[in-house]
């Protein structure tokens, strides 16, 4: 056995299709061996398999998520006894040892009207009892930091900023189609309708990429002649991504915004929502505008520059150093 200090990961997502939380473990579970070999890295998950090589992985079923947060998370807690464990979102009811948490945003409290009664509840109570609690609290950007500060009173010395980044398979190729791409999950806050009205104004098809969850508006999409795929495998959505004419993001009160990073990766351009995290992560390298259809017009009409541009900024964004920027959190905690 080591006799370094155990980082405990909650890597309860992996092999959920929960999108953007998942790529998020995933990517840093990859880089976080290459920065912290002072450290041992262990993740806790229902799928061992999907455990990135160098991370020691600890096989935890669960029947019943309130199950697993209630009673067999504190039980493997208490008896791994980590030097520091990390969650997203949530901390178990119980925690005995110090804790990190990752919040993504903080979006149920700037608008409860997009979500449903027991995910606002749930977000409302667990979200903010966990950045109460935390030893330290990781916000994938500026703009949820901020939020963090406002909405719930968090000291601003508690919460340090790890953006996402783009994974390296998310890169340009050769030709370009004519569709308009829309990736995310289909829930009211992601204004999906918007996109697909926006596409049939100016005479494109959308293909519409993300779990469906909520089927009556997955089911408008396709009544209004969108392409909707539901989640895909992610050698089809980077092929999807390099072909696109542009992606098409009109998503409310984002934490970051990664499929607009990964787009860019890919040198297709972005025309999204002007939601602040987004204008902090793309800056000048996507069109911004609440009127979309005209904003794909000109994205169309400036695609090489935009293209230029996209690529550029996408390579200030690394898992590397947000995996750098955590693993010193981790030792500041357990330092303390």
């Amino acid at each position: 056995m080591s006799d370094k200090p155990l980082v405990l990961v909650d890597a309860d997502v992996l092999g959920r299709r929960r999108t953007g939380d998942e790529t998020y473990v995933t990517q840093l579970l990859r880089e976080l061996p290459e920065v912290a070999d002072d450290l041992r890295i262990a993740a806790v998950t229902r799928d061992p398999a999907l455990v990135p090589d160098g991370v020691e992985a600890i096989h935890l079923p669960a029947r019943s998520q309130e199950l697993r947060m209630a009673v067999t998370l504190p039980r493997l807690l208490r008896r791994l006894r980590p030097a520091v464990a990390h969650f997203i979102h949530a901390l178990p009811l119980s925690c005995p040892a110090p804790a990190v948490v990752t919040v993504q945003d903080l979006s149920w409290e700037r608008d409860p009207s997009v979500f449903g009664f027991w995910d606002l509840a749930t977000f409302k109570v667990f979200v903010r009892r966990a950045v109460r609690k935390a030893d330290h609290v990781l916000a994938i950007s500026e703009r949820t930091k901020h939020d963090l500060i406002e909405l719930y009173g968090t000291p601003a010395g508690k919460v340090t900023v790890t953006p996402l980044a783009p994974d390296p398979a998310y890169r340009p190729a050769g030709e370009h189609d004519s569709f308009l791409l829309f990736v995310s999950a289909i829930e009211p806050r992601k204004q999906p309708l918007a996109a697909i009205d926006a596409a049939n104004a100016v005479g494109r098809k959308l293909v519409v990429v993300g779990p469906k969850k909520d089927e009556e508006l997955s089911a408008e999409l396709a009544r209004r002649g969108a392409d909707v795929r539901g989640y895909v495998p992610k050698a089809e959505l980077v092929d999807l991504y390099q072909r696109a004419a542009c992606l098409v993001f009109p998503s409310r009160y984002e934490g970051f915004g990664l499929p607009i990073v990964e787009a860019m990766a890919c040198g297709t351009p972005v025309v999204a929502a002007p939601e602040p995290a987004m204008q902090e992560v793309a800056g000048d390298a996507a069109i911004f505008t609440d009127d979309l259809a005209a904003g794909i017009r000109q994205a169309l009409a400036d695609r090489e520059r935009l293209s230029a541009a996209g690529l550029e900024r996408a390579k200030t964004f690394s898992w590397r150093e947000t995996a750098r920027i955590t693993a010193d959190v981790y030792r500041s905690v357990i330092a303390t």
